[in-house]
């Protein structure tokens, strides 16, 4: 750490995403001149390295930001909304990658490549998309400025990651038990994960974690959010989200429709010159977006590109990302960077 740069807290620095946070802080030598890991009585004592310094993990507590200038924020809703106005009023401003505050009209939810602007109007907070929005906005908005999305319709395929470490644990140990032949049991998810695709619902849903129409949790964050970050309450979304036995990175089937006629070629073109994209599209040699080539990347991948012949001005697309990187960590110390470039 340097004598020049800011004083930098991160909430839940012992999660799965909370540790990738200070890693990409470092890995991107974002101006740190002071860190502190905030995390629950359990994980006090803890030490992580930081530049070469041992940095001890603290306990969260509501004098935790005292002199703190921006707070990276990933340990749960309930943490996020008792704790973070507190290190607002302390003077700090708060990247939160929970669901605390993403509807909230006066906190800006902001994907960089995106909608950079809505960073500079927060009030102290500033939230993080869903993980996978993220990914699809990154993808939708340079068409969206092409020939203006009127109805998305995405379909996921989520890794396990998504749910954390102790998720990512107990998929391991399901799918070696199958294997073997063994029982074993569910405990983060509503049933098993192993060789299995199941409705992507919050962890330790009782019997019904559906709304009165039948949408999850995560499903309704994807259609609210994609409208929130496009700023255009005139494009139609729905989705339907699944968890799959995929370790790390989340996979999408979107079909979009256009007011005006796109091209495959032409919307290929575009997303190839827009940023945090990468085009992986040609099929024919094997050559498409994959979760275990996006894991440890920063972009974000599509391919398969094609139009969609049961309706006027429609497009297919395949979309991959890392959902801890660009879908978590990564997006928020880029929002970050906004503010302090």
């Amino acid at each position: 750490m340097s004598n020049s740069g800011y004083r930098v807290a991160i909430v839940g620095a012992t999660g799965a995403v909370g540790v990738l946070m200070r890693e990409i802080i470092e890995e991107r030598n974002f101006p740190v001149r002071s860190l502190r890991l905030l995390a629950s009585s359990r994980s006090v004592d803890k030490t992580f390295q930081f530049h070469g310094d041992a940095v001890a993990v603290e306990e969260l507590n509501e004098t935790s930001f005292e002199g703190i200038d921006y707070v990276f924020s990933s340990a749960g809703g309930s943490i996020s909304k008792q704790f973070l106005p507190h290190a607002v009023k302390a003077g700090a401003v708060c990247v939160d990658n929970t669901s605390a505050f993403r509807m909230d009209p006066n906190v800006p939810l902001v994907v960089p490549e995106v909608n950079p602007e809505a960073a500079f109007k927060h009030q102290g907070i500033i939230a993080n998309p869903n993980c996978s929005t993220i990914q699809m906005v990154v993808v939708l908005k340079p068409l969206h400025d092409l020939a203006k999305i009127r109805r998305v319709v995405v379909s996921t395929y989520q890794g396990v990651s998504g749910a954390g470490a102790q998720a990512m644990a107990e998929a391991r140990e399901q799918i070696a038990a199958a294997l073997n032949g063994e029982s074993f049991d569910s405990k983060k998810f509503l049933h098993p994960i192993a060789f299995n695709c199941i409705p992507q619902i919050p962890h330790g849903a009782g019997s019904s974690p559906f709304n009165a129409d039948g949408y999850s949790e995560e499903e309704v964050k994807m259609i609210k959010e994609t409208v929130k970050i496009l700023g255009d309450p005139s494009v139609r979304v729905t989705a339907t989200t699944v968890r799959v036995p995929v370790l790390v990175g989340h996979s999408e089937s979107v079909n979009i429709q256009t007011e005006t006629k796109l091209t495959a070629a032409e919307a290929r073109l575009a997303l190839s010159k827009a940023p945090g994209i990468t085009v992986v599209d040609d099929p024919a040699n094997g050559q498409y977006p994959l979760p275990i080539h996006a894991a440890g990347k920063d972009d974000t991948f599509v391919g398969r590109i094609r139009e969609d012949h049961s309706a006027d001005n429609a497009l297919n697309l395949w979309i991959v990302a890392d959902n801890l990187r660009k879908g978590a960590a990564l997006n928020s110390v880029q929002i970050a960077e906004l503010l302090v470039a």
